[in-house]
């Protein structure tokens, strides 16, 4: 930071938040998150220059600033995090999949398997320093004369870091492949099964070590607190979660999902009841994760009263 910098405007915001985002949002699971930590950054850069302390780069001074709030947001929510009931899962994105259209949120969160659902649940067995410099690195691209400066870490331990990061990553990261066609046909079937109960057909879509995670924080008549294992446990609990969505008239829509294919549910009047998304390998479902926690869906739109609903049963 010198004062022969250059200011930081508006014009920065609307250039830099796409990236701003992306790592807020990688750090955190948590999209609200992400968008305070985006706004905290660029108000303290904003204050910085009124003192005279106008970056070099604000490019980078931004990232930086992110990142580094990012990392205290991880530290003060950690005992939150570790008392969450049930599953945690990120805070969904949804994206329409196709990348000619405008941007949404997804895109501008430069959509790959690093924004999956699985991607960023492994990244919780990191710490937030070890989390910044494996991001900063591997999704990001930055050298570690960058990630030390950003970090406030030298290089060698930045190396250090990064190395034992990613062998602990490599050592959980799931593999996963899914063509747009092939998405469309896995979630035709769920569609299909909840139209006409037609449950054989999407079981057979199912890897017979398929997981089922359920984020519900908590709330409404069922937590799942383990993920439930094998297909045919799974396919128990889809049928029940179906049975749920026809007894609620709920309907099922196509999404893409942290870039993966899923389904929203949602009630009669609109109000979104849960978001789904897939693992797929080999053409068989590997994982499904549903987040149903209504703190969780908010940025999205409106969330169902079905909850209310539930929590007077």
């Amino acid at each position: 930071m010198t004062a022969k910098g250059s200011n930081v405007d508006a014009s920065d915001y609307t250039q830099y938040r796409p990236l701003m985002f992306s790592i807020a949002y990688r750090m955190t699971g948590s999209v609200n998150d992400a968008e305070d930590i985006v706004q905290e950054a660029f108000l303290r850069a904003t204050k910085d220059q009124t003192k005279d302390k106008t970056p070099d780069n604000v490019k980078a001074y931004l990232a930086t600033i992110s990142t580094r709030l990012a990392i205290d947001h991880l530290r003060s929510a950690r005992v939150r995090r570790e008392s969450y009931v049930g599953t945690w899962l990120p805070e969904p994105l949804l994206s329409n999949g196709d990348t000619d259209d405008a941007p949404g949120p997804a895109e501008l969160a430069e959509t790959s398997d690093s924004l999956s659902m699985a991607f960023l649940v492994l990244l919780e067995s990191l710490s937030p320093p070890e989390r910044a410099v494996f991001l900063l690195r591997e999704v990001f691209g930055y050298g570690y004369p960058e990630i030390a400066e950003v970090t406030g870490k030298t290089e060698a331990a930045c190396r250090q870091i990064f190395t034992r990061a990613r062998r602990r990553i490599d050592e959980g990261r799931p593999r996963f492949e899914t063509s747009r066609a092939e998405g469309e046909e896995l979630t035709g079937l769920f569609l299909a099964a909840a139209r006409g109960g037609d449950m054989s057909s999407l079981i057979q879509k199912l890897a017979p070590d398929v997981l089922f995670y359920g984020d519900s924080g908590g709330r409404g008549e069922i937590t799942y607190r383990e993920p439930v294992v094998g297909r045919d446990r799974v396919a128990e609990v889809i049928r029940i979660q179906l049975a749920r969505t026809i007894e609620f008239g709920a309907t099922l829509q196509t999404a893409w999902v942290n870039g993966q294919p899923g389904l929203l549910a949602s009630d009669a009047d609109g109000g979104l009841i849960a978001v789904i998304c897939m693992d797929v390998l080999d053409g068989q479902v590997q994982a499904i994760r549903t987040v149903a926690n209504p703190e969780k869906l908010s940025h999205l739109g409106p969330v169902s009263q079905v909850w209310h609903l539930r929590s007077r049963d």
